[in-house]
């Protein structure tokens, strides 16, 4: 089978994608931005063609490209994993008769507005929102439903360019952030604890699934320094009543919205007012959530992925073994880090529940808002949530990263 997969060397997972299509047995046809003498040795030995573009977002160039693919050999699918490759990829896929996701679901899993009122209009539970192309239809919104809101992209991914609102001031400060958008997306701020649902869909069935909790949420966590935040992806899921409930809202979701075989990453929020959705992604999640599924149940992720894509069945089934999290650790101020102190008493108390760190020193630091990522980092696994969030605060408290 060959399989047209979208920028194979950034970031650093994507290779893995390239290299479980051709475990599985598919010939990869990749169309990325860097040149090919810059990729290494063993992404190379997994890519059977390759494609160089200026841009791999540009519909135009990644038509050309797929079309220069079609001409060399017929082309079974086409596969994009980063929000903002997948709308070009579908829009080229249907142009050029390849299966895989439709345009208008892509399209639903990326414009807010429109994905919630699709998904009302079905029944699910989920946040007010609405459209607005100007500052009145802001006001009005605000003036039915009252404050908090929240603004963001209709296009965002995660917590990208989203912004809280408590009053008219913040409001109009708040619009204006937004430049020359054509329009973006309002929403009541929904109180309560936050998480997400990924799944992997074969034929319209979801074929494995993992959900994960926020420490604190993710608006929070993305504008405060001192927070050292975290999310842990839960070994619960088969057992624990909850999950059966969320399971169903993803299920839901991934019908109204034509899912039929593509990953999904899913918010949710559990509010006063019960289980809400917040928004999806026809995609995976960031920030290596899946090598902590990959961690946490044993298995290969990507090529339960690439199964699907190729073999339309997944083999693998998650042991939810290990509950599995991840905890940024935050620069004390801007500038470059120095020291990052209390790393030996953790590997002391915890070190062989540690699966990996990136602890940079001598790096630049990043904003806080770029991420989980962005600066130093731990990942952690163990075989009760409970535990395992008492360690991951452990180490928020414990470790110290110094920047001058």
């Amino acid at each position: 089978m060959n399989i047209v997969f979208v920028e194979p060397n950034f970031p650093r997972n994507q290779r893995e994608f390239a290299r479980a299509l051709h475990e599985v047995g598919a010939t990869v046809f990749a169309v990325g931005e860097t040149p090919w003498e810059w990729l290494d040795e063993q992404l190379q030995s997994w890519i059977g063609h390759y494609y160089q573009v200026g841009s791999v977002t540009d519909v135009d160039q990644l038509r050309t490209a797929v079309e220069h693919f079609q001409s060399i050999a017929w082309i079974d699918g086409m596969e994009a994993t980063i929000e903002a490759h997948t709308l070009p990829a579908a829009i080229v896929r249907e142009a050029l008769g390849i299966p895989g996701t439709s345009v208008r679901t892509t399209w639903l899993c990326r414009d807010k507005p429109a994905m919630k009122e699709a998904l009302r209009a079905a029944g699910v539970p989920t946040a007010v929102s609405a459209a607005a192309h100007q500052l009145d239809d802001l006001r009005d919104f605000v003036d039915e439903h009252g404050y908090p809101v929240i603004l963001k992209p209709r296009d965002g991914a995660g917590a990208a360019g989203t912004v809280r609102v408590d009053n008219y001031r913040e409001l109009v400060d708040a619009a204006a952030s937004f430049g020359g958008a054509e329009s973006i997306a309002i929403e009541e701020f929904v109180e309560g604890h936050e998480g997400f649902y990924d799944t992997l869909s074969v034929d319209g069935a979801i074929a494995i699934d993992f959900a994960s909790h926020y420490y604190p949420g993710v608006l929070e966590a993305m504008r405060t320094r001192w927070i050292s935040p975290q999310f842990i992806a839960t070994n619960r899921v088969d057992s624990a009543p909850f999950y059966g409930e969320l399971r169903a809202l993803g299920e839901r979701v991934n019908e109204v919205l034509g899912i039929q075989t593509a990953p999904t990453h899913m918010e949710y929020f559990v509010s006063p007012k019960g289980l809400r959705f917040s928004e999806i992604g026809a995609r995976p999640p960031g920030v290596g959530c899946w090598d902590l599924y990959a961690a946490g149940n044993e298995m290969d992720i990507y090529r339960a992925w690439a199964d699907a894509i190729v073999h339309h069945h997944v083999w693998h089934v998650p042991s939810r073994r290990y509950a599995a999290g991840i905890i940024a650790l935050r620069p004390d101020r801007d500038g470059t880090i120095t020291s990052i102190d209390g790393i030996d008493e953790i590997n002391h108390r915890y070190g062989e529940w540690v699966i990996d760190a990136h602890l940079p020193i001598g790096s630049a630091t990043q904003p806080v808002a770029a991420g989980y990522m962005a600066n130093a980092w731990i990942r952690m696994r163990h075989n009760d949530f409970d535990v395992l969030r008492e360690m991951l605060d452990d180490v928020g408290r414990t470790v110290q990263v110094h920047a001058e």
